[in-house]
């Protein structure tokens, strides 16, 4: 009878120190409560819910107390979520992301109004400046670019570039550059509205001429070659980018193009999202260079954002009256597609409920998608 009792309690002890019960300690709890916090913005407040469900679940699943060896969590060899995670540090879902991207994406705003390309180009110097703070900080150059990338607010261009130069904070810079998209409509319009003036919000841009087939189809072969011969190593975002615009843009695709932009996509995307925030298990992601990380993003958010608003007010210096552009479309020069564009609709509506901005919005939207994948190309054939 002893026997039975010593071998039950054996046996009760050794599952009791298997729960999560047992292995919990408070960085656990604190990412948890974190996970949480990104399900609750995506579901109460709508912030971005097709990635920060993802992600907030995410964080759950990776932070669940276990003890090693098992094959449970994502950073064991053999393990289903490392063979899952694969796809964010081998750097394959990204460009999987941007194939769908460019299949729903229409370029015609940008195409209509090429000098618009400038005001996304001008949004880039977030990511430059945040490179020179980072260094300045004590990191190495390759991890400065990793970090650096989040000031496109970018996610899928963030987790390919710091998968080659940073991987060790890819999860990091993985939540940084979603958190940061997702909250555009938090940090934005404070942005705009400080650099703005009332006669500059009220500014009424002119109809975009019509854009034809042949000059969109014309387009992403175009691009592909002018981008990709100045920066190589941007292949794998923009090739596929311009890939899924053709197969949208060519007429005899729209099969393919509407499984890139809605099945593939979902798919991939739950996929990253759940990866990305499963590679946040507390050991590896609560230490003072995430604290860095975090502040360096917000940084290089403010930067790139403030930066699309005061350079369209230095390029309206050049510009006639009558083709001067709102600065308010200046913010979209970062790569939260649509969300950027948006913000500066409502924020156009607020003040003029006849200014739609939306249409104009886009050509810069969409030019900042450009413009990060060729900053990553550009950090990483310099560094890589």
């Amino acid at each position: 009878m002893n026997e039975l009792v010593s071998f039950f309690g054996e046996n009760f002890r050794q599952f009791w120190e298997f729960t999560g019960f047992y292995n919990v300690t408070m960085p656990h709890l604190i990412m948890l409560a974190v996970g949480l916090f990104f399900i609750y913005l995506a579901i109460k407040h709508e912030f971005e819910p097709m990635l920060l469900v993802p992600i907030g679940f995410g964080i759950l699943v990776g932070n669940i107390p276990f003890q090693l060896g098992n094959e449970i969590g994502i950073y064991e060899e053999g393990s289903v979520l490392n063979i899952l995670y694969g796809g964010v540090s081998a750097g394959w879902y990204p460009p999987l992301i941007f194939l769908g991207i460019g299949a729903m994406t229409d370029f015609s705003a940008l195409l209509a109004n090429p000098k618009l390309m400038l005001v996304g180009a001008s949004a880039q110097f977030g990511i430059f400046g945040a490179y020179m703070v980072a260094l300045a900080l004590g990191f190495a150059p390759d991890q400065a670019a990793g970090i650096a990338i989040i000031g496109g607010a970018d996610g899928p261009t963030a987790i390919f570039l710091s998968s080659k130069l940073a991987p060790n904070m890819m999860g990091a810079i993985a939540v940084s550059a979603y958190s940061y998209m997702a909250l555009v409509p938090l940090i934005q319009p404070p942005i705009m509205r400080l650099f703005t003036t009332k006669k500059e919000r009220l500014i009424k841009m002119k109809p975009a001429r019509t854009v034809s087939q042949t000059e969109k189809i014309v387009f992403p072969i175009f691009g592909l070659l002018l981008t990709c011969f100045f920066v190589p190593s941007a292949i794998p975002l923009l090739g596929m980018l311009f890939f899924g615009n053709l197969l949208r843009e060519s007429g005899v695709t729209t099969r393919l193009a509407k499984t890139a932009s809605n099945a593939l996509t979902d798919i991939v995307t739950m996929l990253l999202g759940l990866t990305v925030g499963a590679s946040t298990q507390a050991s590896e992601f609560l230490t003072l260079d995430t604290i860095k990380i975090f502040a360096l993003g917000a940084m290089a958010f403010i930067i790139a954002s403030s930066s699309g608003v005061l350079f369209v007010k230095f390029f309206n210096l050049f510009l006639p009256e009558g083709k001067k552009i709102n600065p308010l479309i200046g913010n979209a020069g970062v790569s939260a597609v649509p969300m950027a564009a948006r913000i500066s609709n409502d924020l156009g509506l607020k003040y003029d409920p006849s200014n739609y901005l939306l249409m104009h919005a886009m050509g810069p939207n969409v030019a900042g998608v450009i413009g990060s994948a060729v900053a990553a190309g550009v950090l990483l054939g310099f560094l890589g």
